[in-house]
């Protein structure tokens, strides 16, 4: 297997063909390590895909390598980037960095004035989004809207982040503001 034979990209929606091995891979993925991805139903999946939303990767012969979605929360003035997940024969080749960086670069053109942010478990993404100028921050600092904390309503460690109030978890939240990001530059 080699990264060369793998073409990342926006979805279109012909690629929703892929939603139901999406889905089971990142059941999976959660179940195997105990945390992390909370499921998404191939519906909502099909629907990223769909509204050109997402990432994903394949290879040349098309085979299903990997994904990712943007989100867009508070009248797009904060997105996340969900659901990384690349299929276990591709994992530790780099794709899940490239598919970061195009799924960044994505919400960056769609949404020029929006904070960028996510919230993972693993430090490899922690490194990832490190380098494209993603800072950890605390829970208050990225979105206070219920349907964005809905989503981790599948995930293990739920009941703790319910427990604080929507404070902390296990996850790392981590920022990308554009505005500090252009101050910075200067």
């Amino acid at each position: 297997m080699k990264t060369t034979d793998v073409l990342i990209r926006q979805t279109i929606p012909a690629d929703c063909k892929y939603a139901v091995q999406i889905s089971q891979e990142m059941e999976a993925s959660a179940r195997a390590r105990g945390t992390g991805i909370g499921r998404r139903s191939p519906e909502s999946i099909t629907h990223k895909m769909s509204e050109g939303n997402a990432v994903i990767a394949l290879t040349k012969e098309g085979e299903w390598v990997g994904y990712i979605y943007l989100e867009a929360y508070g009248h797009a003035s904060f997105v996340s980037h969900c659901g990384l997940i690349v299929a276990p024969q591709w994992r530790r080749l780099g794709i899940a960095t490239q598919m970061k960086e195009c799924i960044f670069w994505l919400t960056r053109e769609k949404y020029p004035k929006a904070k960028i942010f996510g919230i993972t478990t693993t430090l490899a993404t922690m490194r990832i989004n490190s380098k494209l100028g993603l800072r950890p921050v605390t829970f208050s600092e990225i979105t206070q809207d219920a349907s964005f904390w809905r989503k981790c309503e599948q995930c293990v460690n739920y009941q703790n982040l319910k427990n604080t109030g929507f404070r902390n978890c296990y996850c790392t939240a981590m920022i990308f503001e554009p505005e500090i990001a252009l101050n910075a530059s200067k």
